[in-house]
């Protein structure tokens, strides 16, 4: 289930670098329900980041994706990490 405006997390091995990953965290659940929708019982990923830029001030960030949004970030991930292991 894709959300209208909602944009694919894009990870491109050529992208500058902006920050270091310093913590990457997931869980996996399941929504059965909210205000709007009194059943909606489909599982999603929560992926937590801490990213610190070139100061070192730490950030955090959260996405929420469905199970094929976070199968595509688990394979550009594994792209970029072949990539990293050729330099």
């Amino acid at each position: 289930m894709e959300e209208s405006g909602f944009r694919e997390p894009v990870l491109d091995a050529k992208s500058e670098v902006t920050g270091q990953l310093i913590d990457f965290q997931w869980k996996l659940g399941m929504a059965v329900s909210s205000d709007s929708c009194r059943s909606l019982k489909y599982p999603y990923v929560a992926v937590m980041l801490k990213v610190a830029d070139h100061s070192g001030q730490v950030s955090s960030k959260s996405i929420e994706m469905t199970i094929p949004q976070f199968q595509n970030f688990y394979k550009q991930f594994k792209e970029i990490a072949a990539v990293i292991e050729t330099v």
